[in-house]
């Protein structure tokens, strides 16, 4: 048995960023300049302007410490999808899977946007997630879905995909449009440098985690066994196809052995701190030999 481990072993930097925030170029409520600025005063280490099928050049903007991705949400027509690390706006298309090959032929990847969204809660319909191919992942978890109808929460899509053997990873987004938006939920990529290039290749590669609060120390993986090390972290799942929780370990740190009978294809971490706070890791991949 081997277990794909997504994460790299050396103690490499974690650095936190929101891909889906707009602007006044779109239906936001501040420029993007303040809006930058906003992500900045919380301490943000990168940020992308996603504003609906209009891209927003960060190169005009003034971004201090923090890294601007470039980016944008296709939009009209269907489905919403992020294109993160974009050369320019891709024209929309009732063929999402036509936007997807277009996304990747700039060189950027693709973000299934906020699946649990709406009163049907079926803004991305789980056919379609399961029909399109070479989009890199999905919101695990969308902010603004707080507030309006459908839900945050799309971890009951994301495993759909993944016990259908999709290897698709999961991230958190605030989906910035109003100030009480900001610093809801956010990705925290690993990285080997501080740079566009390294956060972009962590995200596409699944060398982050999501979290709406918990924020992780390590990610190892020794052998067939996992290991977290999250400060407030009052209890761990260990969550597997079909979303069962195979474990629940109420410690501060996590110390997880894949059983050697094990017949599932992966299994994931949800972190569980305070309040509503929560953190989740990407999957790790059982393969049998």
């Amino acid at each position: 048995m081997l277990l794909r481990n997504p994460y790299r072993p050396e103690p490499l930097p974690w650095m936190k960023g929101n891909l889906h925030t707009h602007t006044t170029n779109s239906d936001g409520n501040r420029s993007p300049q303040d809006t930058v600025d906003a992500y900045r005063n919380l301490g943000y280490d990168f940020l992308m302007l996603s504003d609906h099928d209009r891209f927003t050049d960060p190169i005009d903007l003034e971004e201090g410490n923090m890294l601007l991705l470039p980016g944008n949400e296709i939009t009209a027509y269907g489905p919403h999808v992020l294109h993160v690390n974009a050369h320019r706006c891709i024209r929309p298309d009732r063929d999402r899977q036509a936007i997807i090959n277009a996304i990747e032929r700039d060189g950027g990847f693709s973000i299934i946007c906020h699946p649990n969204w709406e009163k049907h809660y079926n803004h991305c319909d789980q056919k379609d997630l399961e029909r399109w191919q070479g989009y890199t992942g999905i919101e695990i978890y969308n902010g603004v879905c707080r507030r309006v109808e459908g839900s945050p929460f799309a971890t009951d899509r994301w495993d759909r995909l993944l016990t259908a053997g999709r290897r698709v990873w999961g991230y958190a987004c605030d989906d910035n449009h109003e100030d009480q938006d900001r610093g809801v939920a956010w990705t925290v990529a690993q990285v080997d440098k501080q740079s566009i290039a390294a956060v972009v290749a962590a995200l596409r590669e699944g060398r982050c985690y999501a979290s709406t609060g918990v924020a992780i120390d390590s990610i190892r993986v020794n052998g067939h066994t996992v290991q977290i090390e999250a400060a407030g972290v009052q209890c761990y799942h260990v969550c597997s196809e079909h979303g069962r929780v195979l474990a629940r370990i109420a410690e501060p740190q996590l110390s997880y052995t894949i059983p050697r009978d094990f017949d599932c294809a992966y299994v994931r971490i949800e972190c569980y701190g305070e309040g509503d706070a929560m953190a989740w890791t990407q999957p790790f991949y059982v393969e049998q030999g």
